[in-house]
């Protein structure tokens, strides 16, 4: 039997409904999942919405998935049943062009997504290669360990690259990736600066380790940084007053944008040039990476701010999140019982 239990998207910006759902054959180096907790990401919601004009109906959403390895194919390597691992955005690359090869294997070109023309996690059972599916390391919650496996890997990722423990970070944006991002950069031992447009976030943003907090309409205190930060982390996506965030750059300091901002940023290039400073961006991570950030994530005691709902109230969690209400990441709880199992 191969048909499972899953919440199903027919068609752009609809509502999920429960379906029997055949996932078919298991590959050779596929790895199948029974789904425990799976976190709901703003991406669920850009892709249901078809935001990003690549969705992909009838969808599976859900790219957060943690649960335990329920079968294993003739091929599949260093996974065995029972294993406890997590999915996240993506589910399988080619392993043989030169970013795969390179270690870069969330830069493959023909990268499967998840949850674009894959069948996601929120179901009974989840599908990846061997590859992408990560162990969840001993001390790591695994209830709480589905966010990390998209909001913060993406996170994580500019710090482990661009960061040491003597820099001073900012983080634009206190919400589901930059609640995160303050968690790690403060766990690096960064000097941290949260940006927000909430001042109800104020000591939230503190309680996640932010040394100050600085209101991002605040024109006059966002100026009194100028040239103090290394690395400016941007996880809104929204638009913004890219030239004041500029210019809190120190000499050869970075801007790296995680949130996907939906219009072209404004770049002014002669306050680049006099601080010889970068823009850059960047997805998730490799597998390796992801491992890596969640064996940082369990030793030192980094675990995303979540609020949990069985997954049978997944529309209702997509309204909450869409509303703007979630605080910071809704897991749901897989809840379908011995009627979901394959």
């Amino acid at each position: 039997m191969s048909e499972i239990d899953a919440w199903v998207v027919p068609a752009a910006g609809k509502e999920l409904v429960r379906e029997r759902v055949d996932l078919g054959p298991l590959g050779d180096e596929e790895v199948e999942v029974e789904v425990q907790h799976c976190g709901l990401c703003h991406s669920d919601l850009s892709v249901r919405e078809d935001d990003w004009g690549f969705g992909a109906f009838p969808a599976v959403l859900g790219h957060e998935a943690v649960g335990r390895v329920v079968a294993v194919g003739p091929a599949a390597k260093g996974r065995r049943v029972g294993e406890q691992v997590g999915v996240g955005w993506t589910a399988g690359s080619c392993m043989h062009c030169r970013p795969c090869l390179s270690g870069d294997q969330h830069l493959c070109a023909t990268a499967q997504p998840t949850i674009v023309g894959h069948r996601g996690g929120f179901a009974s059972r989840v599908r990846a290669h061997w590859a992408w599916t990560v162990p969840i390391p001993e001390g790591l919650p695994a209830a709480d360990a589905g966010p990390l496996l998209c909001g913060g890997i993406t996170v994580f990722n500019p710090l482990a690259r661009f960061a040491t423990p003597m820099s001073r970070v900012g983080v634009v944006g206190i919400g589901g990736l930059g609640h995160m991002g303050v968690k790690f950069a403060a766990a690096f031992g960064c000097e941290v600066t949260a940006f927000t447009s909430s001042p109800a976030k104020f000591e939230e943003a503190r309680g996640f380790g932010a040394h100050h907090v600085v209101a991002t309409r605040d024109a006059e205190a966002v100026r009194k940084l100028e040239r103090s930060l290394d690395l400016l982390i941007v996880t809104t996506n929204v638009q913004l007053d890219w030239a004041a965030l500029i210019a809190t750059l120190r000499p050869n300091g970075r801007m790296h944008v995680v949130g996907v901002v939906p219009e072209p940023i404004p770049i002014p290039v002669f306050p680049l040039l006099m601080r010889q400073a970068s823009v850059s961006s960047s997805p998730t991570g490799s597998p390796v990476a992801i491992a890596t950030m969640l064996e940082f994530a369990a030793r030192h005691g980094v675990a995303p701010q979540t609020e949990h709902l069985p997954m049978s109230r997944i529309n209702e969690a997509f309204d909450r999140l869409k509303a703007g209400k979630a605080r910071y990441r809704i897991v749901l709880d897989a809840d379908f019982g011995a009627e979901g199992r394959a």
